[in-house]
């Protein structure tokens, strides 16, 4: 199903682009003369990833300190990709594949499959349950916030130079909902 949705926007965006990948004639159709009304613009979720529902910025204010761009790898527990912002004392070359100290790491997963792995995840941890985030959200008990809003699943882990910072975790969370 992701795929698909990649493959979707792929070819959107191949459509978008002038030259010979606009047609496949490679022709541009004509100039119109008449103004077309405005496209609506797309649900901020359409275009949310892990690397842009929490920003460099909000990464940064949650460890304290400046963090590196958005790194992606895979998020195994989340079924999705991870962005992780690392911190300057981070291990030098640390996989965005596993956690790590002194980092910030953000997974959104979209459409159908939200739900089964926020469900998932949560049966695997001691889940303490967050009122007033989204649709549904906990604290892990360890290393994590998670939050359900309709189809998308957010987890956000920060691990600062002092440990893990469930309100830096929950205020992420927060400033990223609107984005989902």
């Amino acid at each position: 199903m992701r795929r698909l949705a990649i493959v979707g926007m792929l070819v959107a965006l191949a459509m978008l682009l002038p030259g010979p990948l606009a047609g496949a004639s490679g022709h541009k159709p004509p100039a119109k003369h008449h103004k077309s009304k405005p496209k609506p613009k797309p649900k901020a979720s359409a275009l949310a990833t892990s690397c842009t529902v929490v920003t460099q910025a909000e990464a940064g204010a949650a460890l304290g300190q400046s963090v590196t761009t958005g790194v992606l790898g895979h998020a195994t527990v989340e079924g999705g990709l991870a962005c992780v912002y690392y911190g300057p004392s981070a291990p030098p070359g640390a996989s965005p594949d596993v956690p790590s100290p002194d980092s910030v790491r953000v997974v959104l997963v979209t459409g159908t499959d939200a739900l089964k792995w926020f469900n998932d995840y949560k049966g695997k941890v001691h889940a303490q349950a967050i009122s007033g985030l989204g649709d549904q959200a906990y604290y892990d008990g360890y290393a994590s916030v998670s939050v359900l809003k309709g189809n998308e699943y957010l987890r956000v882990a920060v691990a600062g130079p002092t440990g893990i910072s469930m309100s830096a975790e929950e205020q992420l969370a927060r400033d990223a909902l609107p984005r989902m």
